[in-house]
């Protein structure tokens, strides 16, 4: 059975993921409860995949790289190779992702962002959409799902509250 690609994101009420220059400071001003489900969701994956601009942020805003007992791949344009956190993949994305999901291995995270989140959308890959509602309306910046996304039908699984955020899981049919 192939591995699971699970969506676990934040976005705010109006469906936005950063504000304009991929500020995500307005998340850290939100009153939560314990780690809004991350560790639930953290615990069933072994593999993390994300985009360069969501590498380079967190890069920039962490101390330590947060994934260190992870298996963890970056699709980029510009970077080739390796480092001591990450594998860069210059490949087709949904390509390299279908092989990934016929390797051995637990559930594969998407950590971000728009463009390989939407491009999997597009390939029906997602198979769990884990999103946490924030209490704000941004008015622009970049959102959760870009256009001219097929129609994907989910099933609800569960909703749970986190202080002051929403989470909603669904699975796809």
């Amino acid at each position: 059975m192939a591995r699971k690609l699970i969506l676990f994101i934040a976005a705010s009420l109006d469906g936005y993921i950063a504000k304009e220059g991929d500020d995500l400071e307005w998340l850290l001003h939100t009153e939560g409860e314990g780690d809004n489900g991350y560790m639930e969701m953290y615990e069933r994956i072994d593999t993390v995949i994300m985009g360069k601009r969501t590498y380079d942020y967190v890069m920039e805003h962490t101390d330590s790289f947060p994934y260190p007992d992870k298996t963890c791949y970056v699709y980029s344009n510009s970077e080739k190779g390796t480092n001591e956190h990450v594998a860069f993949v210059n490949e087709d994305v949904v390509s390299f992702t279908h092989k990934l999901q016929q390797e051995e291995g637990s559930n594969i995270w998407v950590a971000g962002g728009a463009a390989i989140l939407d491009a999997f959308m597009k390939a029906r890959l997602i198979d769990e959409y884990i999103i946490t509602i924030t209490p704000h309306i941004l008015g622009s910046g970049v959102p959760l799902f870009l256009v001219i996304n097929p129609e994907i039908h989910l099933v609800l699984k569960e909703t749970k509250r986190y202080g002051q955020f929403v989470q909603m899981h669904y699975e796809a049919k």
